[in-house]
């Protein structure tokens, strides 16, 4: 009973956290809005909205128990009542006071399940005897206020919502009492469902698209069997005129009685043409079939895929939320940083209703703290600088969120600041040699121009701040929020604001699940592109290709564009035939002047593709966003287009290609536990040209060996039933097998592992966390 109990009170304490944080917020917002708002009417609804909070609030503690934040709560509550009466004013110090008293809150509910500590239970003390010294109030926390204009619902305390399955028993004064069954659910109420049942519902809804690609793949093999029973049946409708000839000759001659030493050669003939007249009509009957049972599966796939985009749309829906309920922190924050930094500065958010995918959302907050922190601390002037620069003396920070096409997210954070520094950045990416110095003198000199200088501000350890703080100066701050950004599948940059100050701008997908994407070929491997990322798919003719400053280029659209070779930025190899075509596919990625044409051997289309990840210990592999499973059971890795922007400009010739007598001769075994690392390693090396089999671990990996000829043992090492290190060391002490190249691909990278793999007698140590599949091909073609 006791444990039941205890799961009950954590239940109604997650509870009363959701319910009070609304409250917290809301308070923090009214508050934000009082200290900007100068008209007596708006101020006054403005004080009524944040002693109902408060009193809301206060009356939820008191349901659980939470003694400290009722009586702070009381506290607030009074005060602002006497706000109402117009016995008492507000002052900047009020101000202050108030919003710690919030933040006291905040961190109350921070540790809600835990007691509170001495600390927290002081600092409550000394708010509420500030809070009620006024005068006329002792130290002693005051009665409520009770006003007759107040609706009677609003002066009783609300209880907090039982959480689901606690068959309504609530905690504090009425434990143990059942309580009235609730009024049933009209049109427009609303209930709390968890959100982690809303995730499972979504991953549900996903896996219905899985099932769609695949009902299409069937209507797309029916179609390919149904167009060759077609093909056979148009071919034997070219010879039917000429067999139903010789049979009617057959017949003729039957009629005249002609020799019987024939009769025999002609019953067999005619038993063929007969034949072939029954299989004429059984591949007609076949090919009507095959109509019939392709026009249900499509049936099938329509209606399956009606229902599933259409269950999978409303969850997506049910998961979106206003861009407000991360931005809502924001004027508070700034309040907050502007006071403590001598600093008058507004903010302002436009477009918070907004909507996008929750899980882009939770890790979009630290980003946008981020980049608003940068503009308070490094863009936004103190008053007096401003005045004397003639601007106004408070600053202005704005975030503005809007819906752009390609089902994707603009969301751009802008300050009418100093602007960004360009000569201190260009001194500082000199110092740490990203760049040449500026202003050297030198007639050789190539110093960045402005916009390749910004984009150095996103290089880990360039910071323009003359000293370094617990919260900026170190230079990471910005390479984190575009690495953020990149791994949600969006893109940041930076430019001058039109208020001459500085503009970050954030793409992102609205959804993280599914998408459109573009599927090519290259080589004997196939990839998704997804089409958030792509301006243009072309094909123009080859020799339009021209080689400007060491690196080729492609008109296209007016512009000259980098070419890129697909298969080179990958390290994989190409489709020989394609080298003498007349014309070139082209895929383009990028945004203004950083667009790139990456050159494909085909274009295969667009589809909607379901994301999936590459496992735990595959997280992070340059060039590699995810994979996806097409209709037809395939395993096709999606492309990380930033990644890919990034090594196409630092491409290297490509390794050179392993000859096709070379890699007949050529057998590979792949050690690999998990099914989606074994998959992706057995596609790079099939591609390469290599005979490839595969083990689900090391003992099933050392059986074959012992079993089959091998040239060289790929293997992970963390595996059940023996390890990498184990299997190495099995293979050096067997006199057949100890001369076999063993290449150990691990997401272990410490230096003791790098050593333990060299002490069992690995070749090569090649580490997943940067893995980098043109790596493990050239460490296996030096090896073989």
């Amino acid at each position: 009973m006791e444990k039941n109990d205890d799961a009950f009170r954590k239940r109604l304490l997650a509870t009363f956290r959701n319910e009070a944080a609304e409250h917290v917020q809301a308070l923090s917002s009214g508050l934000i809005a009082l200290e900007k708002t100068a008209a007596p009417e708006e101020r006054q609804g403005i004080v009524e909205t944040v002693f109902r909070e408060t009193h809301s609030l206060k009356g939820a503690a008191r349901a659980v128990g939470k003694g400290e934040i009722e009586t702070l709560c009381q506290s607030m509550e009074s005060f602002f009542s006497l706000l109402k009466q117009g016995k008492a004013s507000l002052s900047a110090g009020q101000f202050d006071l108030l919003n710690e008293a919030v933040d006291v809150l905040s961190a109350l509910l921070g540790s809600v399940e835990d007691a509170p500590t001495k600390a927290q239970l002081a600092a409550v003390r000394e708010l509420r005897q500030r809070l009620s010294g006024n005068g006329s109030r002792n130290t002693e926390a005051p009665a409520p206020v009770v006003r007759n204009d107040i609706p009677p619902d609003s002066q009783a305390p609300p209880s907090a919502s039982p959480p689901e399955d606690t068959a309504g028993v609530a905690t504090g004064p009425t434990m143990g009492k059942a309580l009235p069954d609730p009024p049933p659910l009209r049109g427009g109420d609303t209930v709390r469902v968890p959100v982690a049942r809303l995730d499972a519902i979504l991953f549900q809804s996903e896996s219905l698209l899985a099932a769609k690609l695949t009902a299409h793949q069937r209507v797309m093999d029916i179609r390919a069997a149904q167009s060759g029973v077609i093909a056979l049946a148009r071919q034997r409708a070219r010879i039917a005129p000429e067999a139903r000839a010789l049979l009617r000759r057959l017949e003729r001659g039957e009629q005249r009685g002609e020799a019987g030493n024939r009769r025999k050669g002609d019953t067999r003939l005619r038993r063929l043409l007969e034949y072939l007249q029954q299989e004429d009509d059984f591949i007609k009957t076949h090919a009507m079939r095959l109509e019939t049972l392709a026009k249900a599966a499509e049936h099938d796939w329509r209606s399956l895929g009606s229902t599933a985009d259409g269950l999978l749309d409303d969850v997506k829906m049910a998961l979106m939320l206003p861009i407000s309920s991360i931005a809502e922190v924001l004027p508070k924050f700034v309040r907050d940083g502007s006071r403590s930094q001598g600093k008058d500065v507004d903010f302002r958010i436009r477009g918070a209703e907004t909507e996008i995918d929750r899980r882009i959302l939770e890790d979009l907050r630290d980003p946008l703290i981020h980049l608003v922190r940068n503009s308070l601390d490094h863009g936004i002037e103190k008053p007096e600088t401003r005045l004397a620069a003639g601007k106004p003396r408070r600053g202005l920070i704005e975030l503005s969120a809007s819906q752009i096409e390609g089902g994707r997210i603009e969301i751009v954070i802008a300050d009418d600041g100093a602007g960004i520094p360009l000569d201190k950045v260009r001194d500082v990416a000199h110092r740490l040699q990203l760049a040449p110095p500026s202003g050297n003198g030198d007639a050789g000199s190539t110093a960045l121009d402005d916009a390749a200088c910004l984009e150095l501000i996103f290089q880990s350890g360039v910071s323009t701040s003359p000293i370094v703080t617990d919260l900026s100066g170190r230079g990471l701050g910005l390479t984190i929020v575009r690495e953020k950004v990149e791994r949600l599948g969006g893109s940041v940059s930076v430019g001058a604001s039109p208020a001459g100050g500085t503009r970050f701008r954030l793409v992102l997908p609205l959804t993280l699940a599914t998408f459109r994407g573009v599927h090519v070929r290259c080589g004997e491997r196939e990839f998704i592109f997804p089409s958030a990322h792509l301006t243009q798919v072309a094909r123009v003719a080859r020799q339009a290709i021209a080689t400007v400053e060491n690196r080729e280029t492609i008109p296209l659209n007016g512009q000259a564009l980098s070419l890129a070779r697909l298969a080179q930025v990958l390290g994989i190899p190409a489709d020989k035939a394609q080298a003498r075509t007349e014309s070139v596919q082209l895929v383009v990625a990028g945004t203004a002047e950083n667009r790139i044409a990456f050159q494909v051997d085909e274009v295969l289309g667009e589809q909607e593709v379901l994301v999936k990840g590459l496992g735990r210990q595959l997280r992070r592999v340059r060039n590699i966003a995810g994979a996806t499973v097409l209709g037809n059971g395939r395993v096709v890795p999606i492309l990380h287009v930033p990644d890919l922007l990034k090594s196409a400009r630092h491409a290297a010739p490509s390794p050179e290609p392993t000859t096709d007598a070379d890699a007949a001769r050529k057998s590979l075994l792949v050690a690999e536990d998990s099914i989606t690392s074994r998959l992706l390693l057995k596609g790079i090396l099939e591609a390469a040209g290599y005979n490839v089999k595969t083990a689900v671990d090391g003992l099933d990996a050392y059986t074959q060996l012992r079993t089959e000829p091998f040239d060289l043992l790929v293997s992970d090492v963390d595996m059940p039933r023996m390890n990498g290190f184990d299997l190495t060391a099995k293979v050096r002490a067997d006199k057949a097998l100890a001369d076999l190249p063993v290449v150990l691909v691990t997401a272990l990278s410490s230096r003791a592992d790098l050593e333990r793999g060299a002490e069992a007698g690995a070749n090569a140590y090649i580490v997943k966390g940067s893995f980098d599949q043109s790596n493990l091909l050239t460490a296996i073609r030096r090896l073989l």
